[in-house]
């Protein structure tokens, strides 16, 4: 072989070395949860892999905390989360930030009690066992119910139950409430009574909300690739706004979010329309002072209920409207 020819060749095999692990480097792990969002249509469609153009790994959690373990090891670089969990991470100043509102949270979490466990009201649950994810945004929707009611956490017994564990420990009758979501909550739900949703706590002056999170060190790294995520959740949201009996009624979409969170397919059209997923100009417009007030007011009430060890001064730096689509 001439010189030339093995340059020429040698020269290739460079730049397809080069070529392979850029690409490889665009490749993302999503950490994604059970909570039904019309963007699951999508997700389960393959759509965000064909306009991100990237290999993803989508990586199913039980609750934020276990979510958050995963981003500040790197091993997650996009992840769906609650904003109690969220608060919690940025509070340890984890490199992160709020790239989407996934959903403000109505009836998609919330306080179920058990039937035959003697809670017919608020005032019952004292003395009661009560299963929540511990750092959730259903842990932080119970204090606020159990504060709203005048009862001190230390008045019931708060166990630390994944959904899945939920589900288990209800079947089984070691539990008289659960403060959860999908699949659990509807597993609840068949055998109990809503005490409280999240969306009524919202009312009440504690809203909370689930959110997309990019590691920092990622964004920089590849925005168009966080963009492109950020377009095809939005377009999801606006087909689903467009017209929302429309969009449950086709069976398409119900199997593909069974597919995805495991739950009840009857569940599902409730469920949805039971939260709210903002569309890009709201999102722009969320994603300033609004949200930086939610995670402040979170952080807040966290800490006096001894859930985080201080509170920051500014939450500004954990939120940005960057890769919403023009």
């Amino acid at each position: 072989m001439n010189v030339s020819l093995f340059s020429r060749r040698f020269s290739a095999a460079v730049m397809l070395s080069i070529l392979a692990c850029a690409a490889h480097a665009a490749d993302v792990t999503i950490g994604y949860q059970t909570v039904p969002n019309p963007s699951q249509a999508a997700q389960a469609g393959g759509e965000y892999e064909r306009a991100t153009h990237a290999k993803i790994d989508w990586r199913k959690f039980d609750a934020g905390a276990e979510v958050i373990t995963a981003v500040a090891s790197g091993d997650v670089q996009i992840a769906y989360l609650g904003s109690s969990p969220f608060t919690v991470a940025a509070s340890r100043n984890l490199p992160i930030e709020t790239i989407l509102i996934a959903s403000n949270l109505g009836t998609s979490e919330a306080l179920v009690a058990r039937n035959g466990s003697g809670i017919n009201g608020p005032a019952d649950l004292i003395g009661k066992k009560i299963a929540t994810p511990f750092s959730s945004t259903s842990h932080y929707s119970l204090l606020a119910a159990l504060k709203h009611w005048h009862i001190d956490p230390h008045q019931v017994t708060i166990v630390n139950l994944t959904p899945p564990a939920i589900s288990a420990a209800w079947q089984r009758g070691d539990i008289d409430a659960a403060y959860t979501w999908d699949p659990a909550l509807g597993v609840a739900k068949a055998t109990g009574k809503v005490l409280i949703t999240s969306g009524e706590l919202a009312k009440l002056g504690a809203p909370t909300f689930d959110l997309w999170l990019v590691r920092k060190d990622y964004a920089k790294a590849h925005p168009d690739v966080v963009k492109a995520f950020a377009k095809v959740t939005l377009d999801s949201y606006q087909t689903f706004h467009q017209d929302p009996k429309a969009w449950l009624g086709d069976k398409q979409h119900i199997d593909q979010l069974v597919k995805i969170t495991g739950a009840k397919p009857e569940d599902i059209p409730g469920l949805l329309e039971g939260n709210t997923y903002p569309l890009a100009a709201e999102q722009k417009t969320a994603l300033g002072a609004p949200i930086v007030k939610g995670i402040s007011d979170t952080a807040l009430f966290l800490k006096e209920q001894g859930r985080i060890d201080s509170v920051l001064p500014d939450y500004s730096p954990f939120v940005t409207a960057a890769f919403i689509p023009q």
